[in-house]
């Protein structure tokens, strides 16, 4: 048992981490699934993690095809584990009829684009009745799988460009062809960098966790800083940030190491609203540490045409001036309030420990090295899935059984929908700039 968790014998114990998602993360609160339907719901999440490989490394389909085929599969997925009102998601196996209905039409919407994509490309603007009807249905099912997954924000934005649209005189034609069927809109540069690269670096992220990096993240913080005053307080900032290398997730960073670290700010003196903040605050910038940023990074570097590397490079110093700036405002209160660190036989000592699991950081480093030498982001992330899978073999707490596995692949699909969905939305906004020219009107 690590160092970190025997300190928490004597501590309050933290909530059922699960049960903490889904009550302030939307994108955790799932439905359940136990007995045949849970193996059921995980071979299709499973099955689309494979096609994501089989569509990076493999195929080679136009690029409207992979992409719309991509959210077609994510929208059936998502009415199938998210449920309309969060209430419903403690139901057991149970998927309402409607549900199953609109996931299976919004999937099948896409899909029609995908087998008459040819046909609709050589009539160019001018689209059947049956096409827009189609792309009408489509995308008010992605708003309703939007709705449920991310909320109701993105939508309101999405839905006053939408207005704008027609305010300037644009046929309800013209809108649907543009927004559903070119790569301007839903199937846009967005939804094509999340498809592409944001996809494959979720499903690192999965595996990563597999491994039990995320704790040994926290036993290396706490070797590093536990003893300083307020010491755990600072384990978290550095935690946090280690955490964020590989997390897509500001939430499920601030539960898997707050669970850890704010009962034990709370134990030397800390104010519970203090510990829980600056475990928020941290958490949070974890989203601009590399290597593993979010789904921002790798947007500009699509649209700017900049490496990722570059990116990720130029993102380093302001990510550590955003963690050092935290770590003295908790120094500077840890010396006002007079706390101490952690008992020195409570902290495990960093050498042994590195010396021990620091194999678990070979998988951020072959993807950092593969990306400094000029291979794309997705390859790079294929190959640090790979080395990840064959560093958890060096342990036998660590090694992946087919269970954990699979598990992975799952936990990767789930965590897709989204960013994909979000990113789809997204698609919306920029295609209705590019029909109307408000972008250069802006600019003027």
């Amino acid at each position: 048992m690590s160092k970190s968790n025997e300190i928490l014998k004597d501590i309050e114990a933290p909530q059922d981490v699960d049960a903490l998602m889904a009550e302030f993360d939307r994108e955790s609160n799932t439905r359940h699934f136990e007995g045949v339907p849970k193996y059921i719901v995980r071979a299709l999440l499973v099955g689309f993690t494979v096609y994501v490989f089989w569509m990076t490394l493999i195929a080679t389909p136009p690029e409207q095809v992979r992409r719309a085929s991509f959210i077609g599969i994510l929208i059936f997925l998502a009415f199938l584990l998210y449920p309309m009102r969060k209430h419903q998601s403690k139901r057991v196996n149970h998927v309402p009829w409607y549900d199953l209905a609109m996931g299976v039409i919004g999937g099948v919407s896409f899909f029609y684009y995908v087998v008459n994509f040819e046909t609709i490309v050589n009539r160019a603007v001018n689209i059947t009745t049956i096409d827009a009807v189609i792309g009408i249905v489509g995308t008010l099912l992605l708003a309703e799988a939007c709705r449920r997954v991310v909320g109701f924000p993105i939508l309101v934005v999405a839905g006053a460009f939408i207005a704008y649209a027609f305010g300037s005189g644009y046929s309800l034609n013209r809108i649907v062809h543009q927004l559903f069927y070119t790569t301007d809109g839903i199937i846009g540069t967005p939804l094509g960098v999340c498809s592409t690269f944001i996809v494959l670096f979720i499903i690192l992220g999965s595996f990563l966790e597999k491994t039990g990096i995320g704790t040994f993240f926290i036993d290396i913080a706490n070797s590093v800083a536990g003893f300083a005053s307020g010491g755990p307080a600072k384990v978290a900032v550095i935690s946090s940030a280690l955490e964020g290398m590989y997390s897509g997730s500001s939430v499920a960073n601030t539960v898997g190491s707050g669970s850890v670290t704010i009962p034990i700010m709370k134990k030397i003196g800390y104010k519970p609203e203090f510990a829980a903040a600056v475990e928020a605050a941290a958490s949070t910038g974890g989203q601009i540490m590399p290597p593993i940023m979010g789904a921002a990074a790798f947007l500009m570097a699509e649209m700017t045409n900049t490496p990722y590397a570059v990116i990720a490079v130029s993102a380093i110093l302001p990510a550590v001036l955003y963690f050092t700036g935290i770590f003295m405002m908790i120094h500077f209160e840890a010396k006002k309030l007079g706390l101490k660190g952690l008992p020195k036989e409570e902290i495990p000592n960093f050498f042994k420990l590195f010396f021990r699991k620091g194999y678990l950081f070979l998988p951020i480093v072959v993807l950092v090295v593969l990306m400094s030498i000029g291979k794309t982001p997705a390859l790079a992330a294929c190959y640090a899935i790979l080395t990840a899978i064959v560093v958890s073999m060096f342990s036998k707490e660590t090694r992946m059984t087919p269970k954990v596995f699979a598990e992975a692949l799952e936990g990767g699909a789930k965590n897709t929908i989204g960013v994909a969905v979000a990113c789809a939305i997204a698609g919306i906004i920029v295609g209705i700039v590019t029909l109307t020219g408000l972008g250069q009107d802006l600019l003027n």
